[in-house]
């Protein structure tokens, strides 16, 4: 089921509607939607590398949008759904106590997710339901995946095909380890 969602994801980016389609797919990743935007983003790039920094901006604007959502189902339905489940295996005290932790570090958490291949509807869903402060969410949010989008654009600007294998295949990793290093030298700053 997942490849036919990813090829189908793929087959929008020949579309004459293809950056409404980015928005779309944008926006329904950030919440609950599998494949991320990038998967449309490159070959619309490839195809059309004058306007790299419009589709971007268009996936920036619509994810961080779509992220809106995640955030409202998490902090919309927690109650309806969460909860019982939280109470169901008597985790309720354990979760409060998560949400205290998340909320101090959840600008860390979105940036990290952000950019990272981690799942951004996951933290968007979380921070609605810790009720992490709205303006630094979508403050951590837009730097998060305008660093992403906009890095991608302008590597595939630069570079064009050549660069294609790296994105798909090491730029993830390449966020991740550089994120795991940041937060390693401000542990390290603050503890040692």
């Amino acid at each position: 089921m997942i490849r036919r969602l990813y090829d189908w994801t793929m087959s929008l980016a020949d579309h004459r509607y293809a950056l409404w389609a980015l928005a779309t797919v944008a926006f329904i990743e950030s919440s609950f939607f599998p494949i991320p935007p990038d998967v449309l983003m490159i070959p619309m790039i490839l195809a059309r590398p004058s306007r790299a920094f419009l589709i971007a901006a268009v996936a920036t604007l619509a994810s961080v949008a779509g992220g809106l959502l995640g955030y409202y189902i998490g902090w919309g339905l927690f109650e309806a759904v969460g909860q019982p489940v939280l109470d169901f295996y008597g985790k309720s005290e354990d979760f409060e106590s998560f949400a205290l932790r998340y909320n101090e570090w959840g600008a860390w958490a979105v940036l990290v997710a952000g950019v990272t291949p981690f799942p951004f509807k996951v933290i968007t869903i979380a921070s609605g339901a810790t009720g992490l402060s709205l303006p630094v969410f979508i403050f951590a949010s837009v730097i998060a995946r305008a660093l992403r989008f906009f890095l991608v654009a302008t590597l595939l600007w630069r570079f064009g095909l050549p660069i294609r294998d790296f994105i798909e295949r090491r730029l993830g990793l390449m966020f991740t380890l550089f994120c795991v290093f940041l937060i390693g030298g401000f542990y390290l700053v603050r503890y040692l």
